[in-house]
Formats: C-alpha cells, structure tokens, sequence
C-alpha cells in the first residue's frame, strides 16, 4: 500500500502524518532493517478502531494484520500510544491559547456490555446499579475532555475504587501534569472520608459537582459536562462501543489511539 493513497476516512493525510511520524519509536538495532510502511500501519489501526472489525477481517489492501496487531501490541506494551496522546494534548491545548498542561480535570465512569464471551472473567463483572453485565471505563479528561488517564475495570468496581486506580496511575507519571490540582467528580465520588483520603494521599483535591435544587429531568452540569461529551466522541468508534478484548490493557490501549486521532484531526 502506497503512504499516500486515501482509500478510506481514517487514513492519515499528509498534515497528519507529518504531526506524528516523529513521534513513532526508531527500530529496535540488530536483526533486518524495518521496511514496514509505517504510515500504512497506523492507518490500518486507525481503520479498525472506527469499524469494529476483527483483526483478522482487514482489508486487503493494508497491511497484514499480523504485523498491524505486533506494532499495536508493543506500543501499548511500551505506552507509546500513551506518551503520543500526551504530546498531541499539549500542543492543542496551546492553540487553543491553554496552558500546555491542565491544572483542573474530571472524572468519570461508564459501564458497558462485553461483545462475545471473553477468556478471563474475573475482569468481567455486573454493575448492580445499571444492570450491566461486563466491565466499566473510569477516564480522567482535563478541562477541554482531552484524555488523560483511562482504566478499564470489571464493571462491578464501585466509582471510589477505580478512581482511586486512575490517581495512583497518574501520581507515577506526576510530572507529566504538575498543574493538575482540582478533580471534579459527581455524586458517586461523595464522602468526607474517602475525599480527604485523596487529598491526604495524592494531594489532589476532589470537588463534587451537586445538581441544582429541584432538577426534574436531565440538566447539564457545570464542570462535568466535559467527560460526559468526551464518552460521546468514543461513541463514534465501533470498536469502543462495546467490550470485545480480552485484555482490559488492549481496550485501555484503543482509547488512547481514538484520542489521538481525534486531535490529530484538529491540530492539522
């Protein structure tokens, strides 16, 4: 597959590509020198993200997904996707005239249904709360819903619980975010107990955003709305509808690649 031909809407165009090729890790020394096109396998990950198809049901036209799936695994293996997602939300948080890092975010979960029987079933669990059979995605968004941490869980991990998974996960790369100070949570994040734990372990302080007095139907909350629309971008991506992964470390790995080719389409 040549690096510039558009067979589909996920292939990276040439802005695109330009933004991130420098990012992508160098070939490991020794052995054969790499002569995958890279450009075409990003593409053909980005492909299978947006349709939600197996990975043995690639198009013939790219790459096989042999070694599509090798690069997938070892950037997740290595938090590259991780650290690409990084770099990309500080540059569109600096044309948007923010600060390269963000000094608030917000958290919140969602649950969701496994797509086929998986292999592991102690990382699938039932959300008594909403009746769901499967596992939960718990997701820290700065203020603009750019991701910045996600951890996927059984789906009955209580909110408390994975939220306190997120912190611990974003205190080991703290310099990543020194500005980050305030967390803004609903109500399932409530209790003066478990709110000065948090401040008392990661000295980060939780704010809970209450409904207004009387609130019939849904309202928009300040400050939360955020993540609830950044679930609604994921939404566009069939392979993140559902559950379909074995590993909860793969489908954490899909979120951070959505992201990354959601700001790539803005920065070019």
């Amino acid at each position: 597959m040549e690096a510039t031909k558009q067979s589909y809407p996920t292939d990276l165009n040439d802005s695109q590509w330009e933004l991130i090729k420098a990012m992508i890790p160098e070939a490991g020394k020794g052995g054969r020198p790499r002569t995958v096109d890279i450009r075409a396998i990003l593409n053909a990950i980005f492909y299978i993200n947006a349709a939600g198809c197996a990975w043995r049901m690639l198009p013939h036209d790219l790459p096989k997904w042999q070694t599509v799936y090798h690069y997938f695994r070892h950037w997740r293996i290595t938090d590259t996707w991780q650290d690409i997602n990084a770099k990309l939300q500080q540059w569109y948080r600096a044309s948007e005239g923010r600060d390269a890092t963000p000094s608030a975010g917000c958290i919140d979960s969602q649950s969701t249904k496994i797509g086929c029987r998986l292999s592991l079933p102690e990382d699938v669990g039932i959300d008594g709360g909403k009746l769901v059979n499967g596992r939960k995605r718990h997701i820290l968004v700065d203020t603009l819903g750019l991701l910045m941490m996600v951890v996927v869980t059984a789906a009955n991990v209580n909110d408390r619980k994975g939220a306190t998974m997120i912190l611990e996960r974003i205190n080991e790369i703290r310099d990543r975010f020194p500005r980050l100070s305030t967390i803004f949570v609903d109500r399932g994040y409530a209790g003066k107990a478990f709110i000065l734990a948090i401040l008392h372990t990661f000295q980060w302080c939780f704010q809970v955003v209450t409904p207004p007095l009387g609130q019939k139907g849904f309202v928009v909350q300040q400050k939360r709305w955020v993540v609830e629309r950044t679930f609604a971008w994921f939404a566009c991506f069939r392979r993140l509808t559902r559950e379909y992964e074995v590993l909860p470390e793969t489908s954490e790995a899909f979120f951070y690649v959505g992201m990354i080719h959601i700001l790539l389409r803005r920065l070019a």
